[in-house]
């Protein structure tokens, strides 16, 4: 459910009973929230794809960019991730698993792609 809080803020609840902010000052937009939702959906299949090597990373994260169109609908025409992993770990092992996340796994970005965005993604790993 999403219900209206006051001004343009809107609080999403899901069946589960979670609360999250929409818009507004504090919370992100809908389109921020579905860039985000992409850059997590893979992350989940990053992270799960590394779970016997996590012990070897120290940090990691994903930087996201999103190009929209200038007219309405503003709908995202490219998107690019900068996936950065801080530990000893495989390179060719996790361009595979991030290969495979957006190829099979994330429903989020298949969605999209599918829709006709254009994903682009690069890796770089510092090893520490």
């Amino acid at each position: 459910m999403v219900r209206w809080v006051e001004g343009q803020t809107m609080e999403g609840i899901t069946e589960g009973g979670k609360k999250f902010g929409i818009y507004g000052e504090d919370y992100p937009s809908p389109m921020e929230m579905l860039l985000h939702a992409h850059a997590a959906c893979s992350f989940v299949d990053v992270i799960g794809g590394l779970k016997e090597r996590m012990k070897n990373v120290n940090a990691a994260w994903i930087e996201i960019e999103g190009e929209r169109k200038e007219e309405a609908p503003r709908v995202f025409t490219n998107i690019h991730m900068k996936y950065v992993i801080e530990g000893n770990v495989a390179e060719e092992l996790v361009r595979r698993i991030i290969e495979y996340s957006h190829e099979k796994l994330c429903s989020v970005g298949i969605m999209l792609t599918g829709y006709g965005i254009k994903l682009t993604w690069d890796l770089k790993i510092d090893k520490i």
